[in-house]
């Protein structure tokens, strides 16, 4: 049962995730640097990711010690899908990479903070977390060097194109 429940919010976050992903004209126009990876490569990225993740929640879950921990782990997944979840309307809906610059803080934190959480109670569960770590990190780097290339979000949002 559990390892439905895991596979079940993962799919539910990454479907979230990805229905509030577009990527249309608006997001074709921005200026992004030399060495971000082709857009293909995103979806089996966030596949490996969501899988290792759910497996790191069942691998916790099973081997908490108590109703608390196991509290403690839904809430700190909870959270993370959350966060996960508002980056892409931010970004891709609103047209505000700007915005999800700044909310990509607490979403790479609470990552970290599963990290932390969940390490001692299961250090595989932990493993299983650093590529989704690693991964948000990457993304942060990028998403601040799209800001970056593309100023003037306010604009951009409103209609206009990018600044070039």
């Amino acid at each position: 049962m559990t390892i439905a429940i895991a596979g079940l919010a993962a799919i539910l976050v990454a479907g979230l995730g990805g229905m509030l992903t577009d990527i249309g004209p608006w997001y074709k126009a921005l200026r992004k640097p030399s060495w971000q990876p082709p857009d293909w490569l995103f979806g089996p990225a966030w596949s490996v990711i969501f899988t290792c993740t759910a497996a790191a929640g069942v691998l916790a879950w099973r081997a908490a010690p108590n109703a608390a921990a196991e509290t403690r782990i839904i809430l700190l997944f909870a959270v993370n899908g959350i966060l996960n979840i508002a980056w892409s309307p931010l970004f891709f809906r609103l047209r505000r990479p700007d915005w999800a610059l700044i909310e990509i803080i607490p979403f790479w934190l609470s990552i970290l903070a599963l990290v932390v959480a969940l390490t001692p109670i299961s250090a595989t569960a932990g493993w299983l977390l650093l590529p989704y770590l690693l991964w948000v990190s990457f993304a942060a780097v990028l998403n601040l060097a799209i800001v970056r290339l593309n100023p003037a979000f306010g604009r951009a949002a409103a209609g206009s194109r990018p600044v070039r």
